[in-house]
C-alpha cells in the first residue's frame, strides 16, 4: 500500500474514531495548565545543551512561566541571558564548572517576571548589558545595533529589534574567528517558536498597532534576511502569555519559521499588524508592574529570610482588608477553609494565578502547611508579591469558623442537571475552552472576570456548580464567588477530565455522546437519554460553485489546497495557498474565523475526510470542493477550453481538442515548499 493510499485510510478511520480517542484519552481538553502541575515545573530546569564551534548554550526553562534563559559559555566564561530572579541554577552551573560569569544580557524590559539581573550583578560581580533605549534606570552598559559582547571564543553582535517593546534587542552568537557567520541568533520575545511577541504590554505608553509595525519590519528588514540554518532561541514557550500559540518545540531555524509560523506569512503590513492582534488574551494586571520593576531595577530579596506568621483573626475573612490564598490542593480546600479565602494551589502555575487573581498591592495573605508555604513565598518573588503566612492548623486551634464547599462527582452533577430543580453550571474556562466542548446548558463566565460578571448574571441564593478542565480553576471559583457573598457553590471533582473518564455527554464542536454508564454508587434520578447527535459534515462546494466565488466573492472565503506542493505549483486556483494536510489537521488557527474554510485536494476524498474531522471541532464554515481539482480541471477549464478553440477550415459549430495540456498533479520539478502554519498549543490560562 503506498503512502498516500496509507494516509487516506488513516484519515477514514480517524474521522469515525475521533470521538473514541476523545472519551478514552480524554486528550482534547488536555492544556498548558495541566502540563505546569508537576513538581520540576516549579524550579528552574535544564532543557538541553547545545555545542558550537568555540562555545555552547545551556537552554534553561521555568515550567510555570514558561520562560527559557540561557548560558552561553566559552574559554571559563559564561554571559546569562534573561535570568529569573531565583538566580541560583546559573550560579550553580558556574561553580560546578569553574565559570567567570562576565554579564548578563537583557533583550528587553520583560513584563511576565521580575528579572534577576540586579541579583546575578551582586552575586557574580559582573556587568549588564541592556538597550540604550530601554530607560532603565539602574548602572548598565548600554547596547545599540551592532554593539558587540565577547565571551571567550564567542562574540554576540546586537541587533535593534523592536516590536514586542520598544527597546527589543536580538543577539547573534558567531565564533570570534568567523563572526560573520553566526550560528544561532538569541531572540527574546521579538520571536518565537511560532508566534510573536504580542505588541500590547506597555500598558498605553505605545500604542499595539505601531509596535506591530514594527515587529513587521523587524521581520522583514532584519530577521528574514539572515540565513535560513540560524538557530533560534526564544525567551518562552507554549503556555507564555507574551504570545499566542507558542509551540512547546525549545528551538528551531530560521528557516523552518519562515515555512512554519503563521505570522510571518503575511507579506503586507496591514494583514501582518491584523494577525498579530487578533486574539490575544488577556493580559494579567500584574504585568504594567513587572515591566517598571525590571526598568527601575528591583529590590535584591533575602531569599533566606523567615515569612511573617500572620496571628489568627476574625479580620482575615474581610474581603476588603485581605487577600487569603488557600495553597492546598481542591479536596483540602473544600473540608474547610478561612472564609472568603480562594485556593489558588501550590502545584500548578501560582505565580501567574496570583498575579492574574490578586490586586496589585493586596494584603496578600498565605494559608498552608509550613513546606508548601516557604515554597509559595519563594516563587512569588519572581512576580513581585510580598506575603505574610499563616497555617490551617493555627486557624482551628484559635476556635475561628471554617467554610466549606462542595466537590460534586461527574455521574452526580449529571443526574443532578436531569431534575427540574437542577443547578446552574458556571465554566470558568476561557471562551475559546468553552465553545470547542462543554459538559451541557451551561453558562460561561472566564475566571479572570468572574469577580465582575457574576454579580450581574447569578443568583446568590441558587445553587452554582463551577467547572473547568481538572478543578483547578473551578475551586479558585468557589473562593471567587464566596468572597461575592455567594453562599451555595460547588466544584465539580475532577473537572471535564473526570466527566469525560466516567462516560458521560459532552456538547459543542468537540462533543461525542455518552458512553454507556454503570450504576451509581447512591440512588440517583434516572439519567435522561443523551440528547441526539447533531451530526456536522463539512459543505460540499460544485466546481461551478467555487469558480462563482472566485470569480464574484473573492477574499470573503479562505481557500487551502492540501496537495503534496508539487502538484500545487504544477496547478492551483487563483487565492489559493498550499498547506501541509497534517497542520492543517492539528492547528488551532484554522479552526478561528468568520470567512468559511474551503479544502481541496486532487479527487476530493482527502480533503473530505479532513473536512470531517475540522467540522467536528469548530462552529467556523467548513467546505469542500467536491470531486477535488479533478472535477474542477474537466469540468470547467477543459471543457471551456474546447468549446473556444475552433477547427481551422470547419463551420460555426466544428470545434477541436486545445493543444496538449499538462492535467493537475502532473510532473513538476520539485520547488521549495510554501509557507504553511505549525503545530500549535493554546496559552492555557
Amino acid at each position: 500500500m503506498n503512502k498516500r493510499l496509507h494516509m487516506a485510510v488513516f484519515l477514514s478511520f480517524a474521522f469515525i474514531l475521533a470521538p473514541i480517542w476523545h472519551s478514552a484519552t480524554g486528550a482534547a481538553i488536555k492544556d498548558t495548565e495541566s502540563a505546569s502541575h508537576a513538581d520540576e515545573a516549579a524550579s528552574v530546569q535544564i532543557v538541553n545543551t547545545y555545542q558550537y564551534p568555540g562555545y555552547r548554550l545551556v537552554q534553561f526553562n521555568l515550567g510555570v512561566l514558561s520562560h527559557y534563559s540561557y548560558m552561553l559559555i566559552s574559554g571559563g566564561q559564561a554571559l546569562v541571558v534573561d535570568p529569573d530572579r531565583d538566580v541560583f541554577a546559573y550560579l550553580a552551573l558556574a561553580k560546578k564548572e569553574n565559570l567567570k560569569i562576565k554579564g548578563v544580557f537583557l533583550t528587553h524590559n520583560h513584563a511576565d517576571f521580575v528579572a534577576g539581573h540586579l541579583e546575578l550583578a551582586k552575586a557574580a560581580g559582573c556587568p549588564i548589558y541592556a538597550s540604550a533605549k530601554s530607560g532603565d534606570q539602574f548602572a548598565h552598559q548600554s547596547l545599540k545595533e551592532g554593539s558587540k559582547i565577547e565571551v571567550g571564543d564567542a562574540v554576540v553582535k546586537i541587533l535593534e529589534t523592536p516590536g514586542h517593546t520598544p527597546d527589543g534587542l536580538c543577539g547573534l552568537v558567531a565564533p570570534k574567528k568567523q563572526p560573520d557567520k553566526p550560528n544561532l541568533i538569541l531572540t527574546g520575545d521579538v520571536l518565537f517558536i511560532g508566534s510573536v511577541g504580542r505588541p500590547d504590554l506597555m500598558g498605553g505608553t505605545a500604542s499595539a498597532a505601531s509596535l506591530a509595525s514594527q515587529s513587521y519590519d523587524t521581520w522583514t528588514r532584519k530577521l528574514s534576511k539572515l540565513p535560513d540554518n540560524l538557530n533560534i532561541f526564544p525567551a518562552h514557550g507554549a503556555g507564555s502569555l507574551c504570545g499566542a500559540h507558542l509551540s512547546d518545540e525549545p528551538t528551531s531555524t530560521l528557516g523552518a519559521q519562515k515555512i512554519a509560523n503563521p505570522y510571518v506569512k503575511h507579506k503586507t503590513r496591514g494583514g501582518y499588524i491584523a494577525a498579530v492582534l487578533e486574539g490575544l488574551p488577556e493580559a494579567p494586571q500584574y504585568f504594567k508592574h513587572n515591566a517598571a520593576l525590571n526598568q527601575k531595577g528591583p529590590e535584591l530579596i533575602n531569599w533566606e529570610a523567615t515569612p511573617v506568621q500572620k496571628k489568627p483573626d476574625q479580620a482575615l475573612t474581610n474581603p476588603s482588608r485581605f487577600y487569603v490564598v488557600d495553597l492546598r490542593n481542591a479536596k483540602e480546600y473544600a473540608a474547610g477553609h478561612i472564609p472568603n479565602s480562594v485556593n489558588i494551589a501550590v502545584r500548578g502555575r501560582l505565580e501567574t494565578w496570583v498575579g492574574i487573581m490578586v490586586p496589585w498591592g493586596s494584603n496578600l495573605v498565605l494559608c498552608g502547611d509550613p513546606k508548601d508555604l516557604k515554597e509559595a513565598v519563594y516563587r512569588l518573588h519572581r512576580v513581585g508579591y510580598r506575603a505574610e503566612i499563616i497555617t490551617p492548623e493555627a486557624w482551628k486551634k484559635a476556635g475561628l469558623p471554617l467554610a466549606k464547599n462542595e466537590m460534586i462527582s461527574p455521574r452526580d452533577l449529571y443526574a443532578q442537571m436531569q431534575t427540574p430543580d437542577s443547578p446552574v453550571v458556571v465554566d470558568v474556562r476561557l471562551p475559546t475552552e468553552w465553545m470547542g466542548l462543554r459538559i451541557g446548558t451551561v453558562v460561561n463566565l472566564p475566571l479572570n472576570h468572574l469577580a465582575e460578571l457574576a454579580p450581574a448574571k447569578l443568583d446568590p441564593e441558587q445553587r452554582a456548580v463551577m467547572v473547568c478542565n481538572s478543578a483547578f480553576r473551578s475551586s479558585l471559583a468557589v473562593g471567587i464567588m464566596e468572597r461575592l457573598n455567594f453562599k451555595k457553590v460547588a466544584s465539580l471533582d475532577g473537572g471535564s477530565e473526570a466527566w469525560i473518564a466516567a462516560g458521560l455527554p459532552t456538547f459543542g464542536p468537540e462533543a461525542r455522546p455518552a458512553a454507556a454508564m454503570a450504576p451509581a454508587a447512591s440512588p440517583t434520578p434516572t439519567p435522561a437519554p443523551a440528547p441526539k447527535r447533531d451530526i456536522k459534515l463539512p459543505e460540499r462546494l460544485s466546481p461551478a460553485a467555487l469558480k462563482r466565488l472566485i470569480l464574484d466573492l473573492p477574499n470573503s472565503f479562505e481557500l487551502v489546497d492540501i496537495r503534496p506542493p508539487e502538484a500545487f505549483t504544477d496547478y492551483h486556483l487563483p487565492g489559493s495557498r498550499n498547506a501541509d494536510i497534517d497542520d492543517v489537521m492539528k492547528n488551532p488557527a484554522y479552526l478561528s474565523g468568520s470567512v468559511p474554510l474551503i479544502l481541496v485536494d486532487r479527487d476530493g476524498s482527502l480533503a473530505m475526510a479532513v473536512g470531517g474531522i475540522l467540522s467536528q471541532k469548530t462552529a467556523r464554515p467548513i467546505r469542500v470542493l467536491y470531486g477535488g481539482l479533478d472535477a474542477y480541471w474537466t469540468e470547467l477549464e477543459l471543457k471551456g477550453a474546447v468549446r473556444e478553440t475552433p477547427i481551422s477550415g470547419a463551420g460555426p459549430t466544428g470545434v477541436q481538442p486545445p493543444p496538449p495540456a499538462t492535467p493537475p498533479g502532473g510532473p513538476t520539478p520539485t520547488p521549495t515548499p510554501p509557507p504553511a502554519p505549525p503545530k500549535k498549543k493554546s496559552a492555557g490560562c
